[in-house]
């Protein structure tokens, strides 16, 4: 996969504290394009960072209802990916102070 296609797919990576205790059993979240499959998860992710990725979770993350005063409407709806490496590789890139 060329690198460009690669960015495309993948969004951002998602950093909260709970994400940051995934990273201590090799899972990293990212928010990928919503028309992106399991394959071509696995495949950017392994473009991008250079590291084997054993299994990829995706879940669909539905909008949820929002106020601002008298207005109302809807969050962006979006596609969350987890993705386990494979034994002895990290994303460096992610870690922060770990």
């Amino acid at each position: 996969m060329e690198l460009q296609k690669a960015y495309d797919i993948i969004t951002r990576p998602i950093l909260t504290e709970k994400t940051y205790s995934l990273m201590q059993e090799r899972k990293y979240t990212f928010e990928v394009m919503k028309e992106a499959t399991k394959p071509e998860i696995k495949e950017a992710i392994e473009t991008i960072f250079k590291v084997k990725v054993e299994k990829v979770y995706v879940m669909n993350m539905k909008p949820k209802p929002k106020r601002l005063g008298r207005s109302e409407g809807y969050t962006r709806g979006w596609k969350k990916a987890i993705v386990k490496l494979g034994e002895g590789y990290v994303i460096r890139e992610l870690q922060g102070s770990l």
